[in-house]
């Protein structure tokens, strides 16, 4: 029986990269099949970046004040891309608008990391936004990457109840730890071959996920 060779995973990353720790963590752990091949950023001073220096991973900085536009941009960041022939690309933390062109062609292995419970609360700052609304629910959700900007078919969700003294910041440190779960559990299905996606019918182990898998956080 021949072993399957191990994903070959290029990392998007534009902060701390806290969740490219933890894909690191789970595959140093033997949780993750895969082999990081390159961790890209679009700011020169990312901490994720040297996250990958530390694991011998390929850490490069693509300037987006080099190109005439963001779509001039993303075409090079895909060319810069396919050079390591990944299997998968993971939206890490990554805060810009992809174009069209460059969602196609990864179209069905790019999974993004979003810090709300998908549909609800798209976009940015997100937590300030539950607590203005006074939801009773927040949390993170893995998703396949689509035109409509965190609008693809979710795969897994990690969900916390708001507490009465929460506050934006703690929000963001209580749905931290659940993105650390939820996003190298998604990457290792993936792995796996027991997760894809199809005319935006995500399978998992071969049954259509009618609802995203559910992880309940603490209290």
């Amino acid at each position: 029986m021949t072993h399957r060779r191990p994903l070959r995973l290029v990392v998007l990353i534009s902060g701390p990269g806290t969740n490219l720790q933890a894909l690191i963590h789970a595959q140093h752990a033997g949780e993750l099949d895969a082999e990081i091949q390159a961790v890209f950023s679009d700011h020169i001073d990312a901490q994720g970046l040297e996250r990958a220096r530390r694991a011998d991973i390929d850490a490069r900085y693509i300037n987006p004040a080099d190109y005439d536009d963001g779509a001039a941009f993303d075409a090079a960041l895909a060319q810069e891309i396919l050079v390591y022939d990944p299997d998968l690309v993971v939206l890490a933390g990554f805060m810009r608008i992809l174009s069209p062109s460059f969602v196609e062609t990864f179209a069905g292995r790019m999974l993004n990391i979003h810090p709300s419970l998908l549909p609800r609360f798209k976009g940015l700052d997100t937590h300030r936004r539950v607590l203005q609304a006074g939801e009773r629910f927040h949390g993170a959700t893995v998703h396949f990457v689509t035109k409509d900007m965190d609008g693809g078919p979710s795969v897994i969700q990690y969900r916390i109840q708001v507490r009465t003294k929460d506050t934006a910041t703690s929000l963001k440190d209580r749905v931290s730890q659940g993105e650390h779960i939820v996003l190298p559990r998604a990457v290792a299905w993936f792995a796996e071959q027991r997760l894809s996606v199809n005319d935006g019918a995500v399978m998992l182990d071969g049954r259509q996920l009618m609802q995203p898998v559910l992880v309940e956080g603490e209290v």
